[in-house]
């Protein structure tokens, strides 16, 4: 393991819940790679999840937090330096929720409460760690962190709700805190943007099996999976992108920057054939 691009770094995962979650594929693809690494989610999470068996699996020490409450994160970074014997070299926050995404309220009718738990859980979040490992000296110098974004942050998605608001603000949130922490510390904040991909959470959206379909063949070399996003994950983590930071990385298969592919031409042709007969 002593050329594994991770060996003897230590690293923070919030929000990994099943098999199916993205951030169960980044933890997995980190011990591949040599880290030593601790799980976290909230206490509800950890009770109706499978992540304690997984954790028990891997032999991982896996420790309940609300992401949103600044006492217990500041006890988690705590914990898991004693844990992993040493500050953080890398955390990832893969950590959000809308409830009315989930309830299907439409955006122009949204619950507010509703609304502001979104930003509090889905991006404030993130500022409220980096905030607290600042004050805190947690991470390690050229410590990375990542988290997750969707290009819904960007363009109109019909569907995607509150959560396009909570991902662009947890852009700009990069953006500033990476700055600040990397004048400080030289700790880097980057944000891997995804590809639809079927988890738990993506396939709550209604809409999610059509536009999975939509982006596959939108995309010049189809959607990336979550094992994909692990990969850039685990780079970013790495010391190969030790001087990359506050950087939106598209793993879309190219989906971002198309805007027409001939599958999606012949699909048209199709439909527009079926109509003249």
């Amino acid at each position: 393991m002593a050329n594994a691009i991770l060996h003897k770094k230590r690293g923070l995962i919030f929000g990994a819940l099943d098999e199916r979650s993205i951030a169960w594929h980044v933890a997995t693809r980190c011990l591949e790679e040599g880290a030593d690494i601790v799980l976290t989610n909230t206490g509800n999470a950890i009770e109706l999840g499978e992540i304690r068996k997984l954790a028990e699996a891997k032999g991982l020490p896996l420790l309940a937090c609300d992401a949103t409450d600044v006492n217990q994160i500041r006890v988690l970074l705590k914990k898991t330096q004693e844990l992993l014997g040493g500050k953080i070299d890398f955390i990832l926050h893969a950590v959000a929720q809308s409830v009315n995404l989930r309830r299907h309220l439409p955006y122009e009718r949204v619950n507010y409460e509703y609304f502001k738990r979104t930003l509090d859980i889905s991006s404030l979040s993130l500022h409220k760690i980096l905030s607290i490992a600042m004050a805190e000296d947690a991470i390690a110098e050229y410590g990375s962190v990542v988290t997750l974004s969707f290009i819904a942050s960007e363009r109109f998605m019909y569907g995607y709700n509150d959560m396009s608001d909570a991902k662009a603000l947890l852009e700009s949130i990069v953006r500033q805190m990476g700055a600040v922490y990397g004048e400080k510390k030289k700790v880097r904040v980057n944000i891997v943007s995804q590809s639809a991909t079927h988890t738990k959470a993506g396939d709550s959206w209604d809409e999610m099996e059509y536009f999975y379909k939509y982006t596959e063949d939108l995309s010049p070399i189809g959607n990336a999976d979550a094992d994909d996003c692990a990969d850039v994950c685990v780079t970013l983590f790495s010391d190969f992108m030790k001087k990359v930071t506050m950087q939106t990385i598209y793993n879309d298969g190219g989906f971002g920057r198309t805007m027409l592919t001939e599958k999606v031409i012949n699909s048209y042709r199709k439909s527009f054939e079926r109509k003249d007969d």
